[in-house]
């Protein structure tokens, strides 16, 4: 079953992807703001999520729909898809090809804490890359098989991150730089979670931590990470959610977590 979703899931997220880069070309049309004056949607996030809430009903119709543009649908089949349109959009915005549409489905309701992840696939149009997996079938980028890196020494490992769009919590991560940037090799800040989560699950980069995450910008892309090799938690003992993810390969995940906790992850506003 694993199987036949994923390749549900991967259909549904290029199809959506040429849309949003076709509708990229064409220009952006910005449809309003979210949580603060820089968390922009545009009309595409908008037109791309009804096309993957169309596709799904077509495909799926007794399954919910979580979605970042629109409202939850209700499903009687104990699944849910969770969607997040364009993940990236102010790189959408800017022309930037580091955008990914996220479509994945896991049994249970849409709460990273409870919910068992079975499938996800991450489409980056613009480079033609398709990442997806399965529970228990591996990860694969262009039917290219995926794994994470070795790297045993946090001192010399890239980790990737991301910030809030809230001007006191980015204060607090900033803040959060003077610990962790001179015990890791560098810092990348792409600006699409769910493909720096694909990154990690390819060797791009060694670890992913964010904070204020939705369960949409994580939903695939923590599934294609862990079916490539990598542990990803929350704060110790705890599942990933809203307070913290971090993920990396096996042989530094602990120093990570260990070096986000020090530098005062604990303490982020609004957590």
């Amino acid at each position: 079953m694993s199987a036949e979703l994923r390749d549900i899931a991967t259909r549904v997220a290029r199809e959506a992807g040429d849309f949003a880069l076709n509708m990229r070309r064409a220009g952006v049309d910005i449809a309003g703001q979210k949580s603060s004056a820089v968390d922009i949607v545009t009309k595409a996030d908008q037109a791309t999520e009804k096309l993957i809430r169309e596709r799904l009903a077509e495909l799926r119709p007794h399954d919910a729909i979580f979605g970042e543009e629109g409202a939850t649908t209700t499903g009687t089949s104990g699944l849910t898809w969770v969607v997040d349109p364009i993940d990236g959009t102010v790189n959408y915005l800017y022309g930037i090809p580091a955008w990914g549409v996220s479509v994945a489905i896991v049994e249970g309701d849409a709460d990273p804490a409870t919910w068992i992840a079975l499938a996800g696939a991450v489409a980056n149009a613009s480079t033609g890359e398709l990442f997806s997996a399965a529970l228990g079938l591996g990860a694969t980028c262009n039917d290219r098989a995926l794994s994470v890196s070795s790297s045993t020494d946090l001192a010399t490992s890239l980790v990737s991150t991301g910030f809030a769009y809230s001007s006191e919590v980015r204060a607090h991560q900033g803040n959060m730089m003077h610990t962790i940037l001179p015990r890791v090799r560098d810092i990348r800040r792409i600006g699409a979670c769910s493909l720096d989560l694909c990154d990690l699950a390819d060797g791009r980069v060694d670890a992913f931590f964010e904070q204020t995450l939705s369960p949409w910008d994580h939903a695939a892309g923590a599934l294609i990470a862990r079916e490539a090799g990598a542990i990803i938690t929350g704060f110790p003992g705890k599942p990933e959610g809203r307070d913290l993810l971090v993920a990396a390969g096996p042989g530094i995940h602990a120093e990570l977590l260990t070096l986000l906790v020090e530098a005062g992850a604990g303490q982020l506003p609004g957590l």
